[in-house]
């Protein structure tokens, strides 16, 4: 079997970032499929590399996410024209695996059904235009009509449909009711982010190894509402409490970030660089909380973040600021809080009991990794996709069957 699979944002572990992509397509090439690439880079050519049997097609289609609307959506359409131009000159795939966002990706997906016959399934990582919409940036009633029905298109068109949380699941239904839809959220990779690998020296040399570290990692963008952990570390310098706060990651919402520390004195907070998913283990085992973060938006409660996945796979206890599936998985699995922005006081008492009592440490690293290996491990993702694969084969092998008899 042969499949192109589109996305836009692919990044490897060396890299950093969100590295789903590279799993599932390593995890095809494991299983014998011709797996390509039709990734953008920032840099001025087209390039190929071959990444662990991936045959990768970098577009030279510049994107960050600090872009205003304009500029993104001229990204978004540059990289569906040079993606056109790439995939007219490849071998005719089977499949088309095509992941969101941004939702454009999914006319790449039309224009090949219909002028190469050939069938995609369209990954949802998230609910566009609904998140846009809800967070006020696309505001335009024309444009947002348009977007509406374009995802509506891309849903019906596709052969498959794959939601990564229980929500999106739900608003697709809603939107195409016959159309074949399975959840395969992001995935924890236990192998790796393992807290029994010696990985543990403290490269943040300010801070101290007796006092409770709370890290945020991942982007700094609109939608992660990182004020809230600003907000926790300057009430935890009120009132005197040793606590420290490490943020690691990039984007548009960091210069902000900066200037508060510096105008509120947080000398509290530490700022360590967007990095690879070596130096991510590292600082998750130095961590003692694991922050997770989005804004008060009913359609972030449908978000699948990375993060919480490396963090129940390293056995460490949670605490975040949004409702929704996550939050559900964490109160019922007892593996950490709730930060409510009006009454803060339960954090800081979860942490001092948690960092007294050793058992309960130990109770919800083991709860934790249970998630991680039996429920939410990259194999069970990885077996779960190749199975809409295999099963879309066989119903093909079987219509050509039943066509030649006809014939």
């Amino acid at each position: 079997m042969k499949i192109i699979y589109i996305h836009q944002y692919f990044f490897t572990p060396e890299e950093g970032g969100a590295i789903r992509s590279y799993h599932l397509a390593k995890g095809m090439v494991d299983a014998g499929i011709d797996v390509e690439m039709v990734t953008a880079h920032d840099a001025g050519n087209y390039d190929i590399k071959v990444i662990e049997g991936i045959k990768v097609h970098y577009l030279p289609v510049a994107y960050d996410n600090s872009y205003g609307f304009f500029r993104r959506a001229v990204s978004f359409v540059k990289f569906v024209l040079a993606a056109k131009r790439v995939i007219k000159k490849l071998p005719r795939p089977d499949y088309l695996y095509i992941t969101s966002t941004p939702l454009t990706t999914g006319i790449i997906g039309r224009w090949a059904k219909r002028k190469f016959a050939v069938p995609f399934v369209f990954e949802v990582r998230d609910l566009w235009p609904e998140a846009p919409v809800q967070m006020g940036v696309v505001k335009n009633k024309i444009l947002t009509k348009f977007l509406y029905r374009l995802e509506r298109l891309i849903y019906s068109d596709a052969t498959h449909l794959v939601a990564l949380s229980p929500g999106i699941f739900q608003s697709i239904r809603e939107t195409c009711p016959a159309k074949p839809i399975s959840l395969i959220p992001n995935f924890s990779d236990p192998e790796f982010f393992d807290p029994a690998v010696n990985d543990s020296a403290n490269e943040t040399k300010q801070l101290a190894n007796d006092q409770p570290i709370i890290s945020y990692i991942g982007a700094i963008g609109p939608v992660n509402g990182l004020e809230a952990f600003v907000a926790l570390a300057q009430a935890a310098k009120v009132r005197g409490l040793a606590y420290q706060f490490v943020l690691m990651g990039k984007g548009v919402g960091l210069a902000e970030i900066e200037r508060q520390k510096e105008l509120l004195g947080l000398d509290n907070l530490y700022l360590k660089p967007f990095d690879d998913k070596y130096a991510v283990r590292q600082l998750l085992a130095n961590t003692d909380f694991v922050y997770l973060s989005f804004r008060p938006y009913p359609v972030l409660t449908t978000s699948s973040p990375n993060k919480f996945f490396d963090a129940i796979a390293m056995g460490k206890p949670i605490i975040l600021n949004f409702k929704g599936w996550i939050h559900d998985i964490v109160v019922d699995a007892k593996l950490g809080v709730y930060h409510d922005s009006v009454d803060i006081s339960p954090v800081f008492d979860y942490i001092q009991q948690v960092k007294e009592n050793p058992k309960s440490i130990a109770g919800i690293c083991e709860r934790g990794r249970r998630l991680a290996c039996n429920q939410y491990s990259k194999r069970r993702a990885i077996e779960a996709l190749l199975r809409i694969f295999k099963e879309k084969k066989g119903k093909r092998k079987k219509a050509n069957a039943a066509y030649i008899r006809i014939a």
